[in-house]
């Protein structure tokens, strides 16, 4: 599969009044043409600063970040408005992503209008194309923000979205502000979308179910980092990683005889060693003293654990 997007070893610190927070930490990834990507980890885990940073809205510290096999900098600074357009946003919360002052056909209107594309009547068109691509009805292009469901605001904005052909979508929890019937309704959406243009797809969420359903490939963020990577049947299903473990089974609590597994991610991260030991009810006497790298397990499928393999072979028996 042809690469789209890359990111190798990226880095983003942010300073704060308690002092500096490392967002991401030597983060690397690829998105293929068409594919969809699922990137997974709870709140603080640096997703969203990943998706900032992939649509230009942040710079990173380090590492680089290629579309096409070009730097997001260098596209920034010589065509912005064409990486712009080949890389769109859907965005958590609907209605804060639409201008309330503005009726529905002009915000879908309003890409094309920036970006010169076609005359009036042609837009006029293509906003009722783009309507019935998010099954919206068209007599909506009159109506307010105020005046549609969360649902219906969501599709507008994904409508949006696609008016200017993009060839990555980067969606930053798209579904989780929607009631759970909405949220299957958009997700499905969204797989059709997928399917009829080929458009990739960064999906970010913090429900691993939620990004299964949609995701060729899973990857799973921990305090910045990637710590397992694979088909999304695969990392659902047997994960090699304790994280990803404790994704699958929604507890917020791993009992053990030493209580490791208790805690968020909020507390301190180690300074050396795996950065989930504080939380991990299965670490070794390494892992607080050694970094393990991402490896590859099986093929596609790769993990940050020193013991994956033996937890990949308990969960085959288990």
């Amino acid at each position: 599969m042809t690469s789209l997007l890359e990111l190798t070893g990226v880095d983003k610190t942010f300073v704060t009044d308690r002092g500096p927070v490392r967002a991401v930490r030597r983060m690397s990834m690829t998105i293929g043409e068409g594919e969809v990507v699922g990137l997974v980890g709870e709140s603080g885990s640096g997703k969203s600063t990943i998706a900032n940073l992939v649509l230009g809205l942040e710079q990173a510290d380090g590492g680089r970040i290629r579309f096409r096999g070009r730097d997001v900098g260098e596209w920034l600074d010589g065509d912005e408005a064409g990486y712009r357009q080949a890389v769109q946003a859907v965005f958590q919360h609907p209605f804060q992503a639409l201008d309330s002052r503005k009726r529905v056909g002009w915000l879908v209107a309003e890409p094309l209008v920036i970006h010169r594309r076609g005359k009036s009547r042609e837009r006029a068109e293509r906003v009722r194309d783009l309507m019935a691509d998010v099954h919206l009805d068209p007599s909506l292009v009159n109506r307010y923000p105020h005046q549609l469901s969360g649902g219906q605001a969501q599709r507008v904005n994904i409508a949006r979205a696609l008016a200017l052909e993009p060839s990555l979508l980067v969606c930053d929890e798209p579904v989780s502000a929607l009631d759970v019937s909405v949220q299957a309704q958009i997700l499905n959406l969204l797989l059709e979308i997928n399917r009829e243009r080929s458009m990739a797809m960064l999906f970010i969420s913090h429900s691993l179910p939620v990004v299964r359903h949609l995701s060729d490939r899973i990857v799973v963020m921990y305090a910045g980092t990637a710590v397992e990577e694979g088909p999304g049947g695969e990392v659902s299903d047997r994960p090699t990683h304790p994280y990803t473990q404790l994704l699958v089974s929604a507890a917020s609590v791993v009992t053990g005889d030493s209580g490791r597994g208790r805690g968020t991610m909020r507390e301190a991260i180690p300074s050396e060693g795996c950065r989930f030991v504080p939380r991990c009810p299965v670490a070794i006497d390494r892992c607080s003293t050694e970094e393990p790298s991402l490896d590859e397990l099986a093929e596609g499928h790769s993990s940050r654990c020193w013991i994956a393999t033996d937890l990949s072979l308990r969960e085959a028996e288990g």
